[in-house]
């Protein structure tokens, strides 16, 4: 590289000569739309340029590049990661895999999937069950999300209480390499222990390891599932974490189980006019899929357990529409939310017994630092979403809302719990990772690190405390 002339503008032409101009993005506006994920709230900065990869060879191209020239890149999916972990770093290279949206195969005899990082979540469920597969991973943001983003944080969603997050469909990856080199991880058999589970170490690394290409993910019958809701009112939300907690114990597994709180109750219809009902704190949703009588006693058992822990009513239904109307009623309630003001989302995971107390002690913060703080839970597997709301231009909220971020964290290490079960650490939940996992592990972490991108090319300051 010439330097006589600045880095960063060698950087840039060097791009666009080995990609198409249109794929190397300067402009003001562009810069500012993708210099941070859905987490405002963390840290970012202006990058160099965004390149929109269109195939496995542009990310190639890139890394190589950048490695070369001492640049960061940060790998981006569809922007809607709640920790900051697509955040821009200055002078960094911002590499999109939206455009890799292709869906290489689907074997529906050995039930696999492969995917390209930037196809959309639901894309492949629709496609897959069209031979009558499915996918379960279900983030609330399965409409806009992209596969490879799933991977790297390892993202969860309404049905992983039963039956798993990311992590457990993820067969393979491609990854490219922080030197540019491309591996091929993990197997397309049903069993395999070949070597250590660098898949497992891949997914939810957050980009910091490697980037993601190309996705191999397991998949179910789309059949033997008969759904049946159950839809609990109650006066508080420490009664309805009493449900969650009391149904937990029995033994039954929902397939779903979320709570939505007065705020967001109200913000939802407000908003597009579903009709829930008004004048109840927490609603609780449930889902069981059994077949046939089964499914019929685990429904009415879920009832009996919400009436016996206080619900002031109960409902069940079976019509697919209804069920449907409930539950986007539950995904809809962050962007929901986000119209009353910036959201500070929280990620934290207690066990399932301690739900109601860590509820108890959300509700504390709320009053303690005087922010709005409203709750949207997967609460069958602990996995709490206090969305805490500061109104647009009010400091004093904000440093509310960050004070009572650091508490909730602190709360839940207190029960026994871990700061993020889906989003990631990304920039946010940095100082509670370093408190969770201790010096000795922090280490291990930054041995891997070194090992896999010793001149820290890939997403750094991410997903773990330097």
């Amino acid at each position: 590289m010439d330097h006589a002339v600045p880095v960063e503008a060698a950087v840039v032409a060097e791009l666009r000569a080995v990609l198409r101009p249109d794929q190397v993005l300067t402009d003001a506006a562009a810069l500012a739309e993708y210099a941070h994920d859905d987490a405002e709230w963390a840290p970012f900065e202006t990058p160099l340029a965004v390149v929109l990869a269109e195939h496995e060879r542009d990310v190639v191209a890139v890394v190589r590049l950048a490695a070369a020239s001492g640049v960061r890149v940060v790998p981006r999916g569809a922007g809607t990661g709640l920790s900051g972990g697509a955040n821009a770093v200055a002078d960094g290279i911002v590499l999109s895999l939206e455009r890799m949206t292709r869906i290489v195969e689907i074997d529906a005899a050995e039930r696999f999937a492969v995917a390209e990082a930037g196809v959309i979540n639901d894309t492949l469920r629709q496609a897959v069950a069209e031979q009558g597969l499915w996918y379960p991973p279900d983030p609330a943001s399965y409409r806009i999300s992209t596969i490879g983003g799933n991977a790297a944080t390892n993202a969860g969603g309404i049905c992983c209480v039963k039956y798993g997050v990311t992590r457990d469909y993820v067969l393979g990856l491609r990854v490219v390499l922080a030197d540019g080199e491309i591996v091929d991880l993990g197997r397309r058999t049903a069993k395999g222990v070949t070597g250590y589970d660098l898949t497992a170490l891949m997914v939810g690394s957050e980009g910091t390891l490697g980037i993601i290409t190309q996705v191999t993910v397991k998949l179910l019958p789309l059949a033997g599932r008969e759904e049946r809701a159950v839809v609990g009112a109650f006066g508080s939300l420490v009664a309805a974490g009493d449900a969650v907690a009391a149904i937990s114990a029995s033994g039954i597994v929902p397939s779903a189980l979320e709570i939505l709180d007065r705020t967001c109750i109200e913000a939802v219809d407000a908003w597009q006019s579903l009709g829930l009902p008004h004048g109840v704190d927490t609603l609780l949703l449930a889902k069981v899929d059994e077949v046939g009588a089964l499914g019929e006693r685990h429904a009415a058992s879920v009832a009996e357990l919400m009436t016996g822990a206080g619900a002031l009513s109960v409902e069940q239904a079976v019509d697919a529409d209804e069920i449907d109307r409930l539950f986007v009623a539950r995904r809809l309630a962050y962007p929901a939310l986000e119209r009353l003001g910036p959201v500070l989302t929280e990620d934290v995971c207690v066990p399932r017994a301690a739900v109601p107390e860590m509820l108890a002690r959300i509700q504390s913060a709320a009053a303690e630092y005087d922010v709005v703080i409203a709750n949207i839970a997967h609460a069958g597997d602990g996995n709490l979403h206090p969305l805490i709301i500061a109104p647009e231009g009010d400091d004093e909220a904000k440093a509310g809302a960050k004070l009572a971020f650091d508490r909730i964290v602190d709360e839940c290490r207190a029960l026994g719990g871990t700061v993020t079960g889906e989003h990631g650490v990304g920039l946010l939940k940095l100082p509670g990772a370093r408190a969770e996992l201790g010096d000795r592990v922090l280490a291990m972490h930054a041995s891997i690190k070194q090992a896999l991108d010793p001149r820290g090319t890939l997403n750094p300051g991410k997903a773990f405390p330097a």
